[in-house]
């Protein structure tokens, strides 16, 4: 049974050309790990560990390779950020859009004495920026926002916030789960201090792979939040001050790298660009179709103005489950349904606490793809009547 798959903001499917095939070849033919034995083939793996820690930083315009840092998933790249970053007394500023990935480490960091304010977005979910200079107070240390919202697609100018950032010596982190591979982001020129990213989304590498782009300056000040064996300065009880040594204590995912460094080089060979004008086109088309049936509701942003390939609705009279479902079990649709990890970014956008059917477009779907999922709803929304 064909499935249409339009869920890739959880996660893209299919991956990357070969990304597989690199990885299944590590685990069968090398297999072995790096910064510990002293021998050719650990020398061979720690070089395309290499070129992946220099993909990226050429990607995203960094500092340095040795500051790209390797974690599991962008959850713990921003966990490793607010918690090595802030202490007590501190304050930050937070969009009204944020995924639980930043509001539960704040969160759990209440009680250390650390604050934070909330700085709001309309409801297309596009953030107020005139709104930031006024909630800066003088123990105000760092402001964190994502790049472009897993709810809406509303893509934040953080072009603009880093700039702020930079006027008011703050550190600038950016949620970059949702447009790394896929929106150009310039950690040099957006002033951006700590970029944290995953590699199974827009990368379109394996899950269980994630990093930290980190400024020479930020890398100095944070605190490794996991310490442990790197295979360097073994004499020492105390973690290392070389990069990226420093915050990746213990073994690697070593396949999940091997398997985004496959990913980084597709979306080389055949530009980010081409990337995002496809699924821009797709989303176009799917909202130009949205708005001729009577009784969905797009949340957020109405047109493809800086915006990713994330479409929200609701239906008038609908549980959004069980839209969901209809799509999945009747037309083979896979979307995603709920609060999507986002609850303060539906309470912003007027979906709390229902929620909504999110669709998303890869690299990979196509036009029919869209008239498919338009047909269905004009289906579903038929037979409700």
């Amino acid at each position: 049974m064909d499935y249409i798959y339009l869920d890739n903001a959880s996660t893209t499917f299919p991956k990357a050309p070969n990304v597989a095939n690199a990885m299944a070849n590590y685990i069968t033919n090398y297999g072995i790990n790096i910064n510990r034995g002293s021998y050719a083939l650990a020398y061979d793996v720690e070089d395309i560990i290499y070129t992946t820690r220099h993909r990226l930083n050429t990607l995203f315009n960094g500092h340095d390779p040795s500051h790209v840092i390797f974690t599991q998933n962008v959850t713990m790249s921003l966990n490793m950020v607010i918690k090595g970053l802030l202490k007590a007394g501190d304050h930050v500023l937070v969009s009204s859009i944020e995924h639980n990935a930043v509001m539960r480490p704040l969160t759990q960091l209440l009680d250390k004495g650390i604050t934070f304010d909330i700085i709001p977005c309309d409801v297309t979910g596009s953030i107020e920026k005139d709104a930031i200079k006024s909630l800066i107070r003088p123990n105000t240390v760092a402001i964190i926002t994502n790049h472009a919202s897993n709810v809406c697609g509303t893509i934040q100018p953080i072009e603009s916030i880093g700039a702020i950032c930079k006027a008011h010596n703050l550190h600038f982190i950016v949620d970059a789960a949702q447009t790394a591979g896929v929106i150009p982001i310039d950690v040099k020129a957006y002033h951006i201090d700590a970029l944290c990213f995953t590699g199974h989304k827009g990368l379109l590498g394996p899950q269980g792979i994630g990093g930290i782009i980190l400024t020479k300056e930020m890398a100095q000040i944070l605190t490794p939040l996991i310490a442990g064996g790197t295979g360097s300065f073994s004499h020492l009880e105390t973690m290392p001050t070389n990069m990226p040594d420093a915050f990746e204590a213990g073994t690697l995912n070593l396949p999940g790298i091997i398997g985004l460094n496959e990913g980084v080089s597709y979306i080389e060979s055949i530009g980010m660009e081409n990337i995002h004008n496809h699924e821009l086109a797709l989303t176009k088309a799917f909202l130009e179709g949205l708005h001729s049936i009577t009784g969905v509701n797009i949340i957020g942003k109405q047109d493809i103005q800086d915006r990713t390939a994330v479409v929200s609705i609701t239906i008038d009279d609908m549980d959004a489950a069980s839209i969901a479902y209809e799509l999945e079990s009747k037309y083979h649709i896979m979307t995603r349904v709920g609060l999507h990890c986002a609850p303060r970014a539906h309470q912003t956008l007027g979906t709390y606490p229902e929620g909504t059917v999110r669709f998303s477009f890869g690299y990979a779907n196509t036009y029919e793809d869209v008239e498919t999922a338009l047909s269905a709803l004009h289906r579903i929304l038929k037979n409700t009547k």
